[in-house]
């Protein structure tokens, strides 16, 4: 066979696993629909290690790579639980007409919300300074009124802790809460909601805007005095697979200094010594290794994101200097050992962070596992 002949008989076979894949999402639709119907939850974990086995196994016996397999395997069951997500969301709605403001709807995450009410059946109203008025846009959201059932701030954090002090002077009837990626400065708004009777909770989504499937992430509730207003919150999140996480303001903003404060640090860093080090990037390009590409990978999606948003995760959190300092004691301290030959020194740093990072994977797997 020619070149072009196989060329032809591989686009064929390409058209048969879409063909397939469409196939498969078809009888994924009436999985899904009939899991509903059986009031059965729509992941099942057994199943998708069936699956995964099975795919191996056969890989195995037809003498190609499992992980192959397995890959295209795990994308299609991820796929198939983002689809019977949405549709128990569609079809467990509990909008029926109900009105949401979303203070910052524009905005990456204030989409993703709007987008979301708007799919469970809320008449989904968006305020935000980068809109034009019209029907169920306001640029302002004090021209939205405050006659909603639900009510999200999704406006940056100096912002939105404004908001929410105006908003319990105006005491609104729904219920409202935050999305803050911090708490600290918006901890006086949310009191002074609770104090005028307001019901207020308020949230963090730790999954960005682009996430489709909610299986797996998870979602911080941190109670602010009105338990009912946190369940009810919570109730809105009921059809999807998100895990809750119930936290304190103050835990949540200083465990959140580690978790996003110190790695963004980190990652922006490691791209400051690269951008300032004289080494040309095409360069280091060419002397890529494994541990090089994924940290640079996971850098280049933290250079990319919003500067302002970062520089008030940092600035803002009043726990957030405690990481940044224990950032800059590791490094002095690895200098040190580099600088004075001291290998047993480096060998017994490195092995204290595997002894925490094993600790960290098995409470990682016990909470998957519970």
């Amino acid at each position: 066979m020619s070149l072009d002949d196989l060329r032809k008989k591989l686009s064929a076979i390409d058209r048969q696993i879409v063909e397939l894949i469409a196939e498969r999402q078809h009888i994924v639709g009436e999985v899904g629909r009939r899991k509903q119907r059986a009031g059965s939850a729509t992941r099942d974990y057994a199943r998708e290690k069936d699956v995964i086995d099975m795919g191996r196994s056969q890989a195995g016996e037809l003498g190609i790579d499992p992980d192959l397999v397995e890959n295209i395997l795990a994308t299609l069951i991820r796929s198939s639980l983002a689809s019977q997500e949405r549709d128990r969301i569609i079809a467990e709605g509990q909008g029926d007409g109900r009105r949401v403001l979303v203070i910052g709807g524009n905005g990456k995450m204030g989409g993703w919300f709007a987008e979301f009410f708007a799919t469970q059946g809320f008449a989904t109203t968006i305020a935000d300074p980068t809109v034009e008025d019209g029907p169920g846009r306001f640029r302002k959201w004090t021209d939205a009124g405050i006659d909603y059932d639900v009510i999200v701030v999704a406006a940056p954090l100096a912002v939105s802790g404004r908001i929410l002090a105006q908003l319990a002077v105006l005491k609104p009837p729904g219920l409202i809460f935050d999305i803050g990626s911090l708490k600290t400065p918006l901890v006086d708004g949310l009191r002074e909601l609770l104090e005028a009777g307001c019901r207020v909770t308020s949230m963090h989504p730790m999954f960005g805007p682009d996430t489709r499937l909610l299986s797996g992430r998870h979602l911080i509730f941190c109670d602010v005095g009105s338990p009912e207003a946190t369940s009810a919150a919570k109730e809105m999140f009921a059809a999807t697979m998100v895990e809750h996480l119930d936290m304190g303001l103050d835990d949540h903003d200083r465990l959140i200094s580690y978790v996003l404060g110190l790695a963004h640090a980190l990652n922006i860093a490691f791209f400051t010594a690269l951008a300032e080090s004289g080494e040309a990037a095409p360069k280091l390009a060419r002397m890529s290794s494994t541990t090089f590409d994924s940290q640079l990978l996971v850098s280049e999606t933290v250079a990319q994101d919003n500067p302002h948003l970062y520089f008030e995760i940092q600035h803002l959190n009043k726990f957030g200097l405690e990481p940044l300092d224990a950032l800059l004691d590791a490094a002095r301290r690895i200098r040190e050992l580099v600088a004075s030959g001291d290998e047993d020194g480096f060998v017994e740093l490195m092995q204290k962070g595997r002894d925490y990072l094993v600790l960290r994977q098995s409470e990682t797997e016990g909470i998957c596992d519970s």
